[in-house]
């Protein structure tokens, strides 16, 4: 069901960032919580320096506004049945990629009989874990979407623990609701430079702060803002589980307010995407847009193909 998005555009020199386009299965299947080590120990993270400014200014100019001014058009032409089938399979798309980015690795099966069963149903006791997280990751997403619709507010800690709890919802029991992580862990899939427990209070204080000041809002485009904000988050790396989804989700809630798609790393990003976090702000600046790019020119694609302005085996 899910290959019928349409695929993705080519970036970079030489392989391409693939995201909406996957066999019905998805990708090959890897052991759950496997992954590859991110290398050796992070080098500190960039200064604010002139290749940043690089890539605010290679943002601003007219073709990816004009790209997304021309999808909103699309969109606003495509019956709305069919706009909301299209984002129905794009989430259960960033749930499959985000997730495999973290090292498990869902079927299509899994995913679809987890979003459409009923929870309290009979089922399998062995895949009610399994199960019950994905239907927590989906359920963050529909969140991401709710919160982006509202457009206005300041986006705050609070709300950032909110995304936290609703992806895994044992996290907010007990007394003050969510607790940052206490130590320095050993085994993790990332291994760039986080911060020490004591620190991540103050560095969260200073990333909302950050984000909602108006110079920001005024100098920093929002897809720079955006991708900024996620590498922030995570070199704070503040709970013991799921940081990285939660700087993700953090990063497509700015996205989505601002009317642009969200982003979805490819799963077989995962070691350039693990590499960009060990070395600067600039280089995931660079990774996310051009993950941002195909999926614009690949969404605008395939509502091309809906409308009939297209043929479905048509390049651009």
């Amino acid at each position: 069901m899910l290959h019928t998005i349409a695929a993705a555009t080519q970036c970079g020199p030489s392989k391409g960032l693939t995201l909406l386009a996957e066999p019905a299965s998805f990708a090959r299947r890897e052991p759950r919580g496997s992954g590859n080590s991110a290398g050796p120990q992070p080098r500190p993270r960039a200064r604010e320096n002139a290749s940043e400014t690089h890539v605010v200014q290679s943002l601003q100019g007219s073709s990816l506004e004009e790209r997304i001014s021309y999808l909103q058009d699309l969109l606003g032409r495509t019956n709305e049945n069919v706009v909301q089938e299209f984002q129905d399979k794009l989430d259960l798309l960033w749930i499959y990629h985000d997730s495999a980015l973290e090292g498990t690795v869902y079927t299509a099966e899994e995913i679809q009989t987890a979003i459409k069963s009923d929870p309290d149903a009979e089922e399998d006791s062995t895949l009610v874990p399994l199960y019950d997280e994905i239907r927590q990751n989906h359920a963050t997403i529909r969140k991401v979407r709710e919160l982006a619709a509202k457009k206005r507010g300041d986006i705050t800690i609070d709300i950032i623990k909110d995304l936290y709890t609703t992806l895994i919802p044992e996290e907010a029991e007990g007394k003050g609701g969510p607790k940052y992580r206490k130590d320095m862990p050993i085994h993790r899939l990332y291994f760039h430079e986080i911060a020490a427990p004591d620190k991540i209070g103050y560095q969260l204080r200073n990333l909302v702060q950050w984000m909602n000041a108006p110079e920001t809002k005024r100098s920093t485009h929002t897809v720079r803002l955006a991708a900024k904000a996620h590498t922030r988050l995570l070199q704070a790396y503040p709970f013991p589980k799921q940081s990285g989804k939660v700087a993700r989700l953090l990063m497509n809630l700015i996205l989505l307010r601002q009317g642009y798609p969200p982003v979805l790393v490819h799963a077989t990003e995962r070691q350039r995407y693990y590499d960009a976090l060990k070395s600067s702000e600039d280089v995931v600046a660079k990774l996310i847009t051009e993950a941002l790019g195909a999926t614009i020119e690949s969404t605008i694609q395939h509502f091309e193909v809906m409308l009939g302005m297209r043929h479905p085996t048509a390049s651009p």
